[in-house]
């Protein structure tokens, strides 16, 4: 199976280190390690409008990664370190399993904004070698870090934004909805702080699953546009997968959940076969 496939799509969900914002932002004060957390939020939301955390403060809860092989079908959806989720487990199988799997081109929305440098910086806090992927003796652009390689890494925001020469307003939702598939559903990703408080681990990486089947689409939609296979391509694919899908919401009720809230996409091209 590890030489079929060519892609991994992967999300990551991470949470705030109560601990490391208590020790830099608040240093001498009597905090816990949740009010520091609470109040770090509190004071980026005054001065930014966000409460969303910096990713150097976050740790990895969740990763899943669906594998796709060479002529782009999905044929597996993990999700990494289950039922436990420690984030030095999750981040070792990651990195471990982009080696084990022969290098395969990572996929991601926003991925080398965010999930792949929370991702080294992981791999620095828990003494992980990442030989392979810093690879600093090769040609820069040889390098898999290099920010336009991307046969190591296609991140479908700097694809479409031409590599940031332009704003993407409504990210990965925008893009899932555009081909009639769910997007956000009840879980945002602004909520994954508070489950997580609550122990809501599961349910966190349910909302990763649907989020990287997002991605998935995305992907298949860019790989028309790129030139890679033929939109007729793409619609039997997505056929295929949803057909996939229904065999395996039978032991993840977060396909199910995925699949009822199925859309099709609206081809012009079949009422207008001329382009009139």
């Amino acid at each position: 199976m590890s030489d079929s496939i060519r892609y991994f799509i992967f999300d990551v969900e991470s949470v705030a280190d109560g601990e490391l914002v208590r020790k830099v932002r608040y240093p001498g004060e009597e905090l816990s390690d949740t009010e520091a957390t609470q109040k770090y939020r509190e004071e980026l939301l005054e001065t930014r409008g966000s409460d969303f955390i910096p990713y150097t403060f976050q740790v990895p809860v969740s990763v899943v990664i669906g594998k796709v092989t060479e002529d782009f079908q999905l044929v597996d959806l993990v999700a990494l370190d289950v039922p436990i989720y420690r984030p030095h487990v999750i981040t070792r199988d990651f990195w471990h399993g982009w080696e084990v799997y022969n290098y395969p081109t990572l996929v991601s929305f926003n991925g080398r904004g965010f999930d792949i440098p929370l991702l080294e910086l992981a791999a620095y806090r828990y003494g992980l070698s990442l030989k392979k992927w810093y690879a600093i003796h090769a040609r820069s652009f040889d390098q898999p870090r290099n920010r336009f390689n991307v046969s190591s890494h296609l991140d479908l925001m700097e694809l479409l934004t031409n590599h940031g020469a332009s704003r993407f307003n409504g990210g990965l939702n925008l893009l899932a909805n555009m081909l009639g598939k769910p997007g956000k559903m009840d879980v945002q990703g602004s909520m994954v702080q508070e489950l997580f408080d609550q122990g809501e681990l599961a349910r966190i990486n349910d909302y990763c699953r649907c989020d990287v089947l997002d991605t998935y689409f995305a992907f298949l939609r860019s790989a028309v546009v790129i030139g890679w296979i033929s939109l007729e391509a793409e619609q039997e694919l997505v056929e295929k997968t949803r057909d996939w899908l229904q065999q395996q919401a039978t032991d993840i009720p977060a396909l199910q959940h995925y699949l009822d809230n199925w859309g099709n996409w609206y081809n012009p091209w079949a009422d207008h076969p001329e382009g009139t």
